[in-house]
C-alpha cells in the first residue's frame, strides 16, 4: 500500500493455550483473531515446509479425479482476478480441469519470473480430497463444517464477506489477510452484486494501487483495517460479514478453510432476504420503504422483546418473532 497510507495495526494474536481453555469463547467472536501453529501437525503443512514438490505429491494422492473449476487470468494482471474495464465481464478465464493437472501446473510455473495466474478456490474436500479431512486435527468441534481447499500462485483476492464463520488455516506459501469490520461497507466501494467473479459481492478498489481520486473514502476504511500475514499452520479467525482481502504470496499457496454457523439451516440464508429485498423492497416508492424499514427495525432489528411484552408468552412464539 504506497504512502500516505500507513500499515494497518496487527489482527490480535491468541496462543493456543488460550483457545483450548475456551473455545467457545474464541469461537463465537465478534472480532478477529490469529493463532499460530494451529496447523503444524498436519501432513500437508508439514510436507509444505519440506518443499513444493512433497505437498504437491501429497494433494495429488488424495485427488478423486472429479472435476473442479479453475481460474487463468494473464501473466499482466500479477494474480489480481478482477473485472474487467467495463465491469461487464472478467479479466480471467474458468476452465473445467482435475486438481493433480492444476497442482502440476502450479509446479511446472514455480520457477517462472513473470507466471499467468492460476487459481483454484472453495474445493470441498468431502468428495474431492478424501481422506484429507481426516488428517486435520483441530483441538475443539465446530459445527456440521465446510471444509474446503484454495490452492493457486501469487494471488490477491478483492475484499469480500462471507455470511458464515470462518477459520482459515494456510498450509503452503503464505497468506496475507487485510480485514475491515461490516460496517466499513460503505467505504470500499462495492461493486456490482448481479455480476460477481465467485459469487460474493467485492470491492472495486486496489489495495496495492488505491485511485484515491475515485474512492476518496477508502481511506476511512483503511483507517479501520488490521492485518496479519500467515505462514504453514497459523490460522485466522474470522467473524461473519468482515470484509477480507486475500492474497497468496509465494509462488505456490495453500488454504484449508472451515466454514460454520450456529443457526440451523432449515432458516435459509439471510443473503437471500437481503437479495430479494434489493428486488422487492428497494424499487417501492419513499414512503413505503419507510414503513418497511420501520417494520425490520421493530422485528428484526430490536435488542430485546420488549416489542412483545403485550403479548402472552405463547401467543408471542408464533408472532413471527421467535
Amino acid at each position: 500500500m504506497p504512502s500516505p497510507l500507513p500499515t494497518p495495526t496487527a489482527i490480535r494474536e491468541v496462543s493456543l493455550t488460550e483457545l483450548a481453555a475456551n473455545p467457545n469463547h474464541w469461537l463465537l467472536a465478534d472480532a478477529p483473531w490469529v493463532v499460530r501453529g494451529l496447523g503444524a501437525s498436519w501432513p500437508l503443512v508439514k510436507a509444505a515446509q519440506k518443499s513444493n514438490a512433497e505437498a504437491a505429491a501429497l494433494l495429488k494422492d488424495h485427488d478423486s479425479g472429479h472435476d473442479i473449476t479453475a481460474f487463468l487470468c494473464e501473466a499482466e494482471y500479477r494474480g489480481r482476478f478482477f473485472y474487467n474495464e467495463a465491469l461487464d465481464g472478467f479479466n480471467f478465464v474458468q476452465v473445467k480441469t482435475r486438481l493433480s493437472q492444476v497442482v502440476d501446473k502450479l509446479i511446472a510455473l514455480v520457477d517462472t519470473p513473470d507466471p499467468a495466474g492460476l487459481y483454484v478456490g472453495s474445493t470441498p474436500l468431502t468428495g474431492w480430497l478424501p481422506g484429507l479431512g481426516e488428517s486435520l486435527s483441530l483441538p475443539f468441534e465446530l459445527n456440521n463444517p465446510l471444509v474446503s481447499l484454495w490452492l493457486g500462485n501469487a494471488s490477491r483476492i478483492a475484499a469480500h464477506f462471507d455470511y458464515p464463520r470462518n477459520l482459515a488455516c494456510c498450509v503452503m506459501g503464505r497468506r496475507k489477510f487485510t480485514v475491515f469490520p461490516p460496517e466499513q461497507v460503505g467505504n470500499l466501494y462495492i461493486g456490482p452484486w448481479d455480476l460477481t467473479p465467485a459469487g460474493q459481492p467485492i470491492s472495486l478498489v486496489d489495495f496495492h494501487d488505491p485511485d484515491i481520486d475515485r474512492f476518496p473514502r477508502f481511506p476511512e476504511a483503511w483507517q479501520a483495517a488490521t492485518m496479519t500475514e500467515l505462514e504453514p499452520g497459523d490460522a485466522i479467525y474470522l467473524p461473519g460479514m468482515w470484509w477480507h482481502h486475500v492474497e497468496g504470496t509465494e509462488s505456490m499457496n495453500g488454504l484449508i478453510n472451515y466454514w460454520w454457523s450456529e443457526t440451523p439451516p432449515v432458516y435459509g440464508s439471510p443473503a437471500d432476504v437481503f437479495q430479494h429485498g434489493l428486488l422487492s423492497i428497494k424499487q417501492l416508492p419513499a414512503a413505503q420503504k419507510r414503513a418497511w424499514q420501520a417494520l425490520f427495525d421493530q422485528y428484526l432489528f430490536a435488542e430485546d422483546d420488549e416489542h412483545l411484552q403485550h403479548i402472552p408468552p405463547l401467543a408471542a412464539r408464533h408472532a413471527g418473532c421467535h
